[in-house]
């Protein structure tokens, strides 16, 4: 993929990568030159977005984090439960 430098310095990053790693308008990156490269990398990750999707065994409403979401193990959720109201 290309991209171009503007007359401001600004460098518009293709969509497919910001997509592929969750980059949106605003997300700080750290800029670094390394081995004659110039490498962008994002600064942290943002807690992943939830949204309700259709259990495809089931059929009723889950909530989902999408496929790269961390997993959490039935303790952990036990443990998250615990003190809920």
């Amino acid at each position: 993929m290309q991209t171009k430098v503007s007359t401001k310095g600004q460098v518009v990053l293709p969509g497919p990568l910001r997509r592929r790693l969750d980059i949106r308008a605003g997300d700080p990156l750290d800029a670094n030159i390394e081995d004659g490269r110039i490498v962008l990398t994002p600064r942290k990750k943002r807690p992943h977005r939830v949204k309700f999707v259709t259990d495809a065994v089931t059929g009723l409403p889950a909530l989902s984090a999408g496929p790269n979401a961390p997993t959490l193990t039935s303790k952990e959720v036990e443990e998250s439960l615990a003190n809920f109201p």
